[in-house]
């Protein structure tokens, strides 16, 4: 891996917590993802699944982790499975885990090659009575293809049809959404090297460049500050680009007069950073860009304040869209009959912010978390909104990652990545 080790601590906190809230007399298996096929012999580039990496620090194929807190031998309460590795795999493949990596990596002790799955499966399984399958249920989840995961809930359910039925998904949507510190310094190295990503593209955007100049500029910066790659697919969107809310083709010439969106994020070891800004192609914003500009910035920060605990994620929204609304009146956008007979399921501010304001962030871009609790201390949001105006060429969007503090305003992440449009200006030129 390209990052430095992570303290096995935090593997071991948040494995107690999961087990804290398993039922009497329970276990919990999760899965490593696949290496999915392209064609022939290639494969996409591994990623690992969330999940295991979060319970074990495991950040390789083929793995398995079993929780037991309540199994009648001890040594048999963690385990971990792991490929068997041998001198061929490390010439071929290069080194994979040995039992004593994998103890350093996780702090459990007991560590089985998976050829012995099967007969300890049979053992644990005759000791319980209840079994944690793990389900994707994140509300953005659209999944078509039958992940390890599935596969391997299918053949448990078929071998030992008398156990109950238990949802990791649940406590892990609860827990992971709360970050451990080790966790924020983590995301917070994400955010450090897309900033060193943004200000090198600073330097380089002048009229005539290409927007996948502009990523392969970004992608530089991130693998020599140790990621592996951007968080998501890179959006590079500049004039009227802008005002299609995933647009990723990136393969068009950036013009003088227009502006440039572009909403990117480095990872590091496996945790995700989510940065939109929005810069003039030639160093200077017009009047009317700045104008929105600024609007947009004032909105960014007065959603900001909000986010505290105790806050509800779809009043939270509602609020947000009367902020911006004031902002539209007074940019000319909207006019007061507008917003008098505006349909209160879509309001009239949506004809040019369409989309949320903020998402959980931690592992995934879009982080697990349950929209419908109260916000807490240590949950990471981004704030992003956006004005499109797709009549005038440019669409402006930024965003920050910010964590709810227990006191006070949240600490934004990336408070050192440039965003005043001044400073911006002065920055390019």
């Amino acid at each position: 891996m390209k990052y430095d080790p992570i303290n096995s601590g935090l593997f071991i906190k948040n494995r107690k917590n999961f087990m804290a809230q398993m039922k009497p007399n329970s276990i919990a298996v999760f899965n490593s993802n696949d290496i999915y096929p392209v064609s022939a012999d290639s494969t996409l580039p591994f990623e690992q699944h969330r999940d295991i990496f979060y319970l074990s620090g495991v950040d390789q194929e083929e793995s398995i982790l079993v929780l037991f807190p309540e199994c009648p031998k001890p040594e048999f309460r963690e385990i971990l499975f792991l490929r068997e590795t041998n001198e061929h795999i490390a010439v071929w493949e290069g080194e994979k885990l040995t039992k004593e990596k994998a103890y350093a990596s996780s702090g459990i002790k007991t560590v089985f090659w998976l050829q012995d799955l099967e007969k300890i499966m049979f053992e644990l399984m005759s000791y319980a009575e209840t079994i944690y399958i793990n389900t994707n249920e994140h509300y953005r989840a659209n999944v078509e293809t039958e992940t390890r995961e599935d596969r391997f809930t299918k053949w448990l359910r078929e071998k030992y049809p008398a156990h109950s039925v238990a949802k990791s998904n649940t406590i892990l949507q609860r827990l992971r959404s709360v970050k451990d510190n080790i966790e924020l310094n983590l995301i917070q190295t994400a955010c450090d090297i897309t900033e060193k990503g943004f200000r090198r593209v600073l330097g380089f955007v002048k009229p005539g460049v290409w927007e996948y100049e502009i990523e392969a500029e970004y992608i530089h910066e991130f693998v020599r500050n140790r990621s592996k790659k951007f968080a998501y697919t890179p959006i590079i969107a500049s004039g009227n680009n802008a005002n299609v809310l995933h647009y990723i083709e990136n393969n068009q010439q950036c013009k003088a007069g227009d502006l440039i969106l572009m909403d990117v994020g480095a990872e590091y070891a496996n945790y995700s950073s989510d940065m939109t800004r929005t810069i003039p192609v030639s160093g200077r914003f017009s009047d009317r860009q700045k104008e929105v500009y600024n609007a947009v910035n004032k909105v960014k920060n007065e959603a900001t304040k909000m986010l505290v605990p105790g806050t509800i994620w779809a009043d939270y929204h509602i609020e947000v869209g009367k902020i911006m609304t004031s902002e539209l009146l007074e940019l000319g956008l909207l006019d007061k009959a507008d917003v008098q007979n505006e349909d209160p399921n879509w309001p009239a501010y949506k004809k040019y912010f369409m989309h949320g304001t903020s998402h959980h962030m931690g592992l995934d871009t879009h982080d697990y978390g349950l929209l419908h609790e109260p916000m807490k201390a240590n949950m990471v949001f981004t704030v992003e909104p956006g004005i499109y105006l797709p009549k005038e060429g440019f669409g402006i969007r930024l965003e920050d990652d910010v964590v709810v503090q227990e006191n006070g305003n949240p600490f934004n992440l990336m408070r050192n990545i440039p965003i005043e449009a001044d400073e911006i200006e002065e920055l390019m030129n």
